[in-house]
């Protein structure tokens, strides 16, 4: 019945809705079993540079040390985000093996992942946090908090409900690229929809087929994220 109702559909015949519904249980397997993972790993690696890398942006130190890290990172910021992520993942991969270094693929993509989020991510956290008064660092301090419990108990609900919505936009893009990680051999959901375009020769029922489990996929997270908008609108209002 299901063949019938898909053949009925325009450039479909039985044979493209045989091979769309064949291919629906592996491609979201994959989804399920590789994308999902990478981005929840890459994103969560990710926000631990990108937290580090904001914080150290805003300190207000002095002292030498600090001026060498401050511009190993700004160098780093402008090397990610004047690259493209595809070069990015290429290099950790391809690259670093002519240096000895060989690495995984499912680490490799990771780490690729993991810095370009980290990047981009640091410009979205130092942004939320300058945006919280600097009035609620000096209310910590003046009740003697130190530099970090000011921080994670006054600064940081504040800027978590200004950071929320692009930070989740950029889980969201994540996400959908974790597709770049098929040029690394990972098996992840476009992989499996290459391997199973190629066996057939037909690729756009296939294509057609990843793009609709994406954008499903997608929907889930653009309703996580507005309920997470909610909880902090909340919290923070508290």
């Amino acid at each position: 019945m299901l063949n019938n109702l898909l053949a009925s559909l325009p450039f479909m015949t039985e044979a493209r809705a045989e091979l769309v519904i064949n291919g629906f249980l592996p491609m979201l397997e994959a989804a399920i079993l590789v994308s999902i993972p990478l981005a929840i790993a890459s994103f969560f690696i990710g926000m631990i540079i990108a937290t580090a890398v904001a914080l150290l942006r805003i300190s207000s130190s002095k002292h030498w040390l600090y001026r060498i890290i401050l511009l190993f990172a700004k160098t780093y910021i402008s090397i990610i985000r004047g690259t493209p992520l595809l070069v990015q993942i290429c290099i950790v991969f391809y690259g670093l093996p002519a240096i000895g270094i060989f690495i995984d693929p499912i680490p490799a993509a990771i780490i690729g992942f993991s810095l370009n989020i980290g990047a981009y991510g640091s410009e979205t956290i130092r942004a939320a946090i300058l945006s919280v008064p600097k009035g609620q660092w000096e209310a910590g301090y003046t009740i003697g908090m130190t530099y970090m419990q000011t921080f994670r108990r006054i600064i940081a609900p504040q800027a978590l409900k200004v950071a929320i919505p692009p930070l989740s936009n950029t889980f969201i893009g994540l996400f959908k690229d974790t597709s770049l990680a098929s040029v690394v051999t990972v098996t992840e959901m476009f992989r499996v929809s290459q391997q199973i375009a190629n066996m057939s020769y037909d690729f756009l029922p296939i294509y057609i087929e990843a793009a609709l489990i994406y954008w499903c996929y997608c929907w889930v997270l653009f309703f996580i994220q507005a309920r997470l908008e909610k909880h902090f609108d909340r919290y923070v209002a508290k």
